[in-house]
This record gives structure tokens, C-alpha cells and sequence, in this order.
């Protein structure tokens, strides 16, 4: 059993940055990958980012690639996921996920890949 606590989120103007972490416990992740989602209300759930825990390869959606950035630290077993050159669309409820590794990154995408997660926290990007 993995527990995951995200915290970070809240209300930052277009252009700004945010960082959201996310604290696991109950098993470590070396065999896991974690992941980013994010959802707004009546529509459906969107891979951000992932992490392979161990090794620490990354992958990102190609919305977010070059503005965010997921890393993890290690000792802490709490995974990061750094927000910058944030938009409007990007308001939502963020997720924080655990799985097994998939074989390829890709796999990642899939939300089906993970077994745990977090609460969600509101980032909110005002104009």
C-alpha cells in the first residue's frame, strides 16, 4: 500500500510559476513510476508528467514540455512537479500518482498504469 499527500497548489497570475509536491509513504517506489494528472470539472483526466522512481527518467506531455518539470528527491520520497510560464488553461485539480513501471515511457500516459493516489490539489492561473 502507497499513501500519497500532494500540497503546493493555489492561485498564481499567467506567467507565474508553482510547484506542487507530493509526499509518498507505506512502500518505497523504486519499482514505480509516478505520475502527474491534472482535471476540470466534466472533462476528462490529463497526463502531465511521469517519473521513473529509481532511475529517474522522465516524460512529459507535449503540452508541458519545456514549462514544466518533474523531478523527485530521493531521501525525501517525495516527488516535485515545477510549474512555469503558467497559462489559464492550465487551471485544474492536480493528481499525484503511483504505479508499477511500465516498460516504455510512453505507458506512462495511460492513468490504468497506477494503483495510488493522491487527494488532488487546485492550481488555479488567473489572466
Amino acid at each position: 500500500q502507497v499513501q500519497l499527500v500532494e500540497s503546493g497548489g493555489g492561485l498564481v497570475q499567467a506567467g507565474g510559476s508553482l510547484r506542487l509536491s507530493c509526499a509518498a509513504s507505506g512502500r518505497n517506489l523504486n519499482d514505480y513510476v509516478m505520475g502527474w494528472f491534472r482535471q476540470t470539472p466534466g472533462k476528462e483526466r490529463e497526463f502531465v508528467a511521469s517519473i521513473n522512481w529509481g532511475g529517474g527518467s522522465t516524460y512529459y506531455a507535449d503540452p508541458m514540455k519545456g514549462r514544466f518539470a518533474i523531478s523527485r528527491d530521493y531521501g525525501k520520497n517525495t516527488g516535485y512537479l515545477q510549474m512555469n510560464s503558467l497559462k489559464p488553461e492550465d487551471t485544474a485539480v492536480y493528481y499525484c500518482a503511483a504505479g508499477p513501471r511500465p516498460v516504455l515511457p510512453s505507458f506512462s500516459r495511460n492513468s490504468r498504469q497506477y494503483d495510488y493516489w493522491g487527494q488532488g490539489t487546485q492550481v488555479t492561473v488567473s489572466s
